[in-house]
């Protein structure tokens, strides 16, 4: 009886069909589960860094813009331009701001980092108060002898050495484009910016003294 029964058994068993090696390791589950643990592939950005974009400033008319504007400056490590004008100076609102705004707004020296600019109106009321107050002092301070002045300032330092006060500089096209990238190219290192003097303190205290009756 035993020996029947293991006989039985011996035959069922061969019944049974094989299971090739090859359908042994091509389940679809398994593929599915490969597949989806696979990582994404990585993406890099080729296209350049966009350069910095010149802004022209509202005027200075009081200390506190005047702080503002140099505080943004030095925080962004942009050069900030200075035009020192008066209302009484027709050449500083004919001829040299506006050639001045138009190349900055042209894009000269964002290529080089970018610059700011900004009209210093030193007879503003609050700016030119009394006799002994911030006119004065911020005048003083930052040695502007006449008008128009051009002044650059960098790290929050200005840049006496490529101040323009030459009246027939400061109406030269290619010599203030030349300027303005020269002053660019500071970008927070002060002196960094390739030298450019440019006219000297008081090099047209004359011209403008006789023309405008102002030293």
């Amino acid at each position: 009886m035993q020996a029947a029964l293991f006989l039985l058994r011996k035959g069922a068993a061969s019944l049974r069909p094989p299971v090739s090696a090859a359908a042994a390791t091509t389940r679809p589950g398994l593929c599915l589960r490969a597949s989806a643990a696979s990582p994404p592939a990585a993406h890099f950005s080729t296209s350049p860094a966009r350069p910095a974009r010149n802004q022209i400033l509202s005027p200075i008319r009081n200390p506190d813009s005047f702080t503002t504007h140099l505080a943004l400056s030095s925080s962004s490590r942009t050069p900030l331009l200075t035009l020192w004008t008066a209302s009484w100076c027709p050449t500083c609102h004919t001829t040299v701001l506006p050639l001045l705004s138009d190349l900055v707004a042209s894009g000269v020296g964002e290529a080089h980092g970018g610059v700011a600019l900004a009209a210093v109106e030193m007879d503003a009321p609050d700016l030119m108060g009394s006799a002994s107050s911030s006119y004065e002092n911020l005048a003083l301070t930052y040695m502007i002898t006449t008008v128009p002045t051009l002044l650059s300032f960098d790290a929050g330092e200005a840049q006496v050495v490529s101040k323009v006060t030459d009246a027939r500089k400061l109406a030269d096209r290619r010599f203030l484009e030349q300027w303005i990238i020269n002053e660019a190219k500071r970008q927070g290192s002060r002196g960094g910016g390739g030298g450019g003097g440019a006219g000297g303190v008081g090099a047209s205290t004359a011209i403008f003294g006789g023309l405008f009756g102002h030293g």
